[in-house]
């Protein structure tokens, strides 16, 4: 049964568990922290002596994740860095073997919910997106420098946006006028560029191309490639690894990662989904679909 008592409730958490199988003694790398739901999960299953390593490159969301984990005192260690540094990374602390993997590719709450960050077109707000302000490049930069063909090819291959050609056009004719500077600008921008008929029915009309820009600025579609060629040599045999992941683009390069690479055996043939009880309680639950395999 879910949970709905919790303010930050991590998606398909009992599922998480199942597949991770946590037990005291091993240890666990959650390559996503966010605000530590699901770790928290981790180190309460995997009690007196489960360890947890928690990736996180957002420092806004690493706070008040670590304040949630401080009761675990030396069961928890935090490291500031983007999951494609994974293996570099525990290397580098001394750690060469994992016995799971987990990584959560959604957008926090906290990142949703907070304006100044640009990722939510909810509310007017700077067009930054970056999940690691020690990223250079902002979307408002790649909105407004960007040719228009390169602008059409970040909202189809990274949105599936089928009208990205003419939204690239109508953005680059509103610059001419001004800088696009702010999400209520851009949206309104996709709005007037997709005729009336073509609107989705489910989703915003700009939904698409801000996920498109996400993707693009925080490279997110390079990053997870990495880590899934990389996670192998940290894991040791029998270990798992699961990763959620939110549209169509992760699910496709998860799956086949997983089918191609003879380092993994592939555990669900199929993505487990969120229950209708889970999706009661949290509707950002709804897109979401866990893969895992097992290092052969």
């Amino acid at each position: 049964m879910a949970d709905c008592s919790e303010l930050h409730i991590p998606v398909l958490a009992q599922e998480v568990l199942e597949w991770l199988t946590p037990v005291s003694g091993k240890l666990y790398i959650d390559g996503t922290l966010g605000l530590g739901g699901h770790t928290s999960l981790i180190l309460e299953k995997s009690s007196p002596s489960g360890r947890v390593i928690g990736f996180e490159w957002d420092d806004q969301a690493a706070r008040p994740a670590e304040e949630r984990l401080e009761k675990f005192t030396d069961r928890f260690r935090f490291i500031h860095s983007s999951y494609a540094d994974l293996v570099a990374q525990c290397r580098e602390i001394g750690i060469k073997r994992a016995d799971g993997i987990l990584i959560d590719l959604g957008v926090s709450s906290l990142q949703l919910d907070t304006p100044e960050r640009g990722f939510s077109f909810m509310v007017d707000a700077p067009l930054d997106m970056r999940m690691d302000k020690r990223i250079k490049v902002t979307a408002e930069q790649l909105v407004n420098r960007l040719k228009k063909d390169e602008l059409a090819d970040i909202f189809y291959n990274y949105g599936e946006e089928r009208q990205a050609r003419r939204i690239a056009r109508f953005i680059v004719e509103a610059r001419l006028k001004k800088p696009v500077k702010s999400t209520r600008q851009l949206a309104e921008i996709v709005r007037r560029a997709i005729p009336a008929k073509y609107h989705p029915k489910k989703i915003h009309v700009a939904t698409r191309v801000f996920q498109a820009l996400r993707i693009a600025v925080n490279r997110e579609l390079d990053n997870l490639v990495k880590l899934l060629v990389d996670a192998p040599q940290l894991l040791v045999p029998g270990a798992r690894i699961c990763i959620i992941t939110f549209h169509s683009l992760e699910d496709r390069i998860v799956k086949q990662a997983f089918i191609k690479n003879p380092e993994y055996r592939v555990l669900t043939r199929k993505p487990i989904e969120a229950s209708a009880a889970e999706l009661s309680c949290n509707t950002r639950a709804r897109s979401a679909k866990l893969r895992v395999a097992e290092r052969v």
